[in-house]
């Protein structure tokens, strides 16, 4: 996988906090309106990962085992 292949560009942050997903990205990762994410911080490099719900959770057990 060539590193240009995790971008899917950038976002400006609205007034109230929002983002939009760009179009590419919710196709990739079949993120449908109503899917619930959530948002985590990277704390060493200070950025946020946002990710769907159901495999966040699998990544988060991954890490406890």
């Amino acid at each position: 996988m060539d590193i240009s292949d995790l971008f899917f560009g950038s976002v400006t942050v609205g007034e109230r906090g929002q983002i939009v997903i760009p179009a590419e990205a919710r196709a990739a990762l079949d993120i449908k309106p109503g899917d619930k994410l959530i948002v985590m911080r990277e704390p060493v490099h200070k950025c946020i990962t946002i990710g769907k719900l159901e495999r966040m959770r699998q990544i988060i057990d991954e890490y406890e085992e």
